[in-house]
């Protein structure tokens, strides 16, 4: 009985091996990692730069109305 024991930890080890393997050499996860972090920069970039270029887009505008005489609301 013992030995039938050893003989199937012994397998259920290997399975494991060899999952693990397939699993650490799997590439399919990186690009989606990828992916993620490029939003995450393109994300960041947005907050960073939004408020400014709204100002200046804003400033603009007022600008051009106060040159036409329209009045601000």
């Amino acid at each position: 009985m013992k030995n039938n024991e050893e003989k199937g930890n012994r397998m259920k080890v290997e399975k494991m091996k060899k999952w693990l393997s397939a699993f650490l050499k799997d590439e399919e996860g990186a690009s989606g990692i990828e992916y993620a972090l490029v939003a995450a920069m393109v994300a960041v970039a947005l907050v960073t730069f939004v408020t400014p270029i709204k100002n200046a887009i804003k400033g603009i505008f007022d600008d051009i109305a106060e040159a036409l005489g329209v009045a601000k609301q």
